[in-house]
């Protein structure tokens, strides 16, 4: 496939690039600055543009068969995440043939056996200091889940604790729910992270809906 990976030199960005070209995928990885070339994996086209800016996405996508998001904003742009996620729309909105696939967040999930609390209102899983990036998040896939748009989206929300790790290439997937261990525990390392959105993109079964991943 041809890829483009939007935030490619960011924590999860950088692992959806190598994990692509691992699998022997042409990857095209964007940042804004190209200040960053430096931080991105050699096997990859280095372009510059902004994941907000539809004309650049459609630019940046002509021809490509996924598109990534795996932007995070900065600390006090929050809001930018569900612009984003309206601006992918936008680009991506006349490209027949490229799929949608977005980064999010696990704060919109619901607790097992919590019935109908999510996660972002459990301080087990949503910690006070991340709340506001969890509800950033929660704007994202609002953003995507009630758009009027023909775009072939896929939304992967990530187990609450989301670290840097090992690819194990071992984990469950699900749907609407947090994925939690024997101890209520929810975690997954970023580059099985990786690893589950290349199984989807490779194998699509979450069309235009959200799936998650976990232990």
């Amino acid at each position: 496939m041809r890829i483009t990976v939007f935030g490619a030199a960011g924590n999860v960005g950088s692992r959806v690039v190598t994990e692509a070209l691992t699998r022997g995928h042409e990857v095209t990885a964007v940042v804004r600055d190209a200040a960053r070339f430096g931080e991105l994996h050699p096997g990859a086209t280095h372009r510059t543009g902004d994941a907000q800016v539809p004309e650049q996405i459609a630019e940046l996508s002509a021809g490509q068969d996924l598109v990534v998001n795996a932007t995070r904003p900065a600390p006090g742009r929050e809001p930018e995440h569900a612009a984003i996620s309206r601006a992918l729309l936008a680009g991506l909105a006349n490209i027949n043939g490229v799929r949608l696939m977005i980064v999010g967040g696990a704060g919109s999930l619901t607790v097992p056996g919590k019935e109908g609390v999510l996660a972002i209102d459990d301080p087990a899983y949503v910690p006070t200091a991340w709340r506001h990036i969890a509800l950033a998040s929660n704007d994202q896939y609002d953003a995507v889940r009630t758009a009027d748009t023909e775009v072939d989206w896929t939304y992967l929300s990530p187990s609450a604790l989301l670290e840097p790790g090992i690819r194990t290439g071992v984990f469950r997937l699900g749907t609407d729910e947090l994925i939690v261990d024997a101890e209520g525990n929810s975690s997954l390392s970023m580059e099985d992270l990786a690893v589950a959105l290349l199984d989807e993109a490779e194998l699509p079964k979450h069309r235009r809906t959200r799936f998650t991943a976990g232990y």
